[in-house]
C-alpha cells in the first residue's frame, strides 16, 4: 500500500500533549487554558491539511531551483550534511528575525504568537502562508548546489526540533543552553514584556543570536507573559490569520505617498497605527469574553476538534487513494469545522448556518458516491426539511448550545 507514513506524526504530536498535559496537571501548574489550546490545534490542523497539497510542490521548486540555477553541484557526505545543517538554521535564523521586523512577513508569522500559552499546542501554529514564505527563503539552499533530496530531507528533521521546545515542562538543559536552542530561551521569545521583544530567533542553534546581538537571557524578577503586545482577545479562526493583514490593508490605504505606503509593507510592525485594530475588530467582532463557555459548547467544541483530527489523519495518511473530490469534500469539512469551533468559542450567532454548510457537505457526498434514485430522494427529503424548520431548529441550537446567553 502507498500510505503517507508522514501523517503517523499526528498521533505522535498528540501524545507529547498528552504528557505534557498530564505533568501540568500533576504537578498543579497552569500549562494549558481550553480556549487557547483549541484555538491552537486548529491552527495546526489546517497548516497539516494544506501540507497535503503544497509539499510536493516544495520538493518540485528545490528541485527545479537545483537543476536550473545551481552555483554548485554538492554531493551527499558527512561534511556536507553538516555544512547543510548549518546553513538551514542560519536561514531560519534570518527568515524568523525579518518574519518579525518586516510587516509583509509579519502578517503570516504573527499566528504563531498568538497563544497566550506556552505549551506544545501552540508549536501547532503554524499555517501554511508561513510555510510559504519559509520556502522562499530556504530556496537559496538549492541555489548555493544542495540537491532537493537534501533540503527536503534535512527540513523535515529538522522541523521537529522547534516542538519540544514548546513547553514550561522540560526546565533548563543545563551545559546545553549555551549553543542550543531551550525552552527556556523559547520561551522568552514568547513573551510579550519589553525586555523580552524580538530575543532568540534561533531555530535549534542559539549561536546565532549570540553573533548577531539578539540574545536575551532569562531574568527572574521578571514574570513572563505569553502572546502579543496587544492580545487578540478572540478565538476565531478566521480572525486569528487575517487581523494583521487587515490592518496592513487600512493602513496602507490611509498612507499618503509612495514612501508611506512602501513604509506599511515593509516597515516593522511599530510603525502601524495601532488604531486600526480597534476599528477592524469594532467592525468584525462581536466577542463576549465576559460570557464563560457553557459545558454543552465545551463538549461540543471539544467533540468537532478530536473529530477534525481524525479526519485530518484519514486524509493525509490515504492522500494517494483519495479522488480529487473525496479530497475536496473532506478538506472543505475540516476547514469549515475548524472555523465553526473558533465561532462558537466565541458565541457568534452565524455559526448556524456553517452548519448548515457542513450538513450540505454530507448531502453532496452521498449524492456523488451513490448516484441512484433513493439516494436522490432522500437528499431531497433533507433539503426540505432543512429548509421548512430552519428557525425552530436555530432557537434549539442555540438554546442548547449557549443557554440563554446572546452572541
Amino acid at each position: 500500500m502507498k500510505l503517507n507514513y508522514l501523517a503517523l506524526a499526528v498521533p505522535l504530536f498528540l501524545s507529547f500533549i498528552a504528557l505534557e498535559y498530564y505533568y501540568s496537571k500533576r504537578k498543579r501548574k497552569n500549562f494549558f487554558q481550553y480556549a487557547e489550546s483549541v484555538a491552537n490545534l486548529n491552527v495546526g490542523i489546517a497548516e497539516r491539511l494544506l501540507d497535503v497539497f503544497t509539499t510536493g510542490l516544495f520538493f518540485f521548486v528545490f528541485d527545479y531551483l537545483h537543476k536550473h540555477f545551481a552555483i554548485f553541484d554538492i554531493k551527499a557526505s558527512v561534511f556536507t550534511w553538516f555544512l547543510l545543517f548549518l546553513l538551514t538554521d542560519l536561514v531560519w535564523y534570518w527568515y524568523h528575525r525579518l518574519a518579525h521586523e518586516i510587516n509583509a512577513f509579519w502578517a503570516v508569522h504573527v499566528v504563531h504568537h498568538q497563544s497566550e500559552d506556552f505549551n506544545y499546542t501552540v508549536s501547532a501554529r503554524i499555517t501554511v502562508f508561513q510555510s510559504v514564505v519559509r520556502c522562499m527563503f530556504w530556496s537559496v539552499l538549492p541555489l548555493i548546489g544542495f540537491p532537493a533530496v537534501m533540503v527536503s530531507s534535512l527540513l523535515l528533521v529538522h522541523g521537529l526540533y522547534p516542538f519540544f521546545i514548546h513547553t514550561q515542562a522540560l526546565g533548563k538543559w543545563g551545559w546545553f543552553e549555551k549553543f542550543l536552542v531551550t525552552p527556556t530561551h523559547h520561551g522568552i521569545h514568547h513573551a510579550s514584556n519589553p525586555e523580552y521583544l524580538d530575543k532568540n530567533y534561533g531555530d535549534v542553534l542559539i549561536i546565532w543570536d549570540k553573533i548577531f546581538g539578539t540574545f536575551a537571557r532569562e531574568r527572574k524578577e521578571v514574570k513572563i507573559t505569553y502572546g502579543l503586545t496587544k492580545q487578540l482577545n478572540s478565538h476565531s479562526f478566521l480572525w486569528q490569520h487575517f487581523h494583521f493583514p487587515l490592518e496592513i490593508a487600512m493602513n496602507f490605504q490611509r498612507a499618503k505617498g509612495v514612501k508611506a505606503k512602501w513604509k506599511v509593507l515593509f516597515g516593522r510592525p511599530d510603525d502601524l497605527d495601532p488604531r486600526c485594530r480597534s476599528v477592524l475588530e469594532r467592525k468584525f467582532l462581536n466577542v463576549h469574553s465576559d460570557r464563560k463557555p457553557t459545558l454543552a459548547m465545551r463538549q461540543y467544541v471539544t467533540a468537532q476538534t478530536l473529530f477534525s483530527i481524525v479526519l485530518l489523519f484519514i486524509v493525509a495518511l490515504f492522500e494517494h487513494y483519495l479522488s480529487v473530490w473525496q479530497l475536496f469534500l473532506l478538506s472543505s469539512f475540516i476547514i469549515i469545522s475548524l472555523v465553526n469551533s473558533g465561532a462558537i468559542l466565541d458565541q457568534r450567532r452565524w455559526i448556524f448556518y456553517l452548519e448548515y454548510t457542513r450538513v450540505l457537505l454530507v448531502l453532496i457526498a452521498i449524492g456523488v458516491f451513490y448516484p441512484n434514485n433513493w439516494a436522490f430522494s432522500a437528499i431531497m427529503g433533507v433539503l426540505f426539511l432543512m429548509i421548512w424548520y430552519f428557525r425552530p431548529m436555530q432557537r434549539y441550537y442555540f438554546q442548547l448550545l449557549y443557554t440563554n446567553s446572546r452572541a
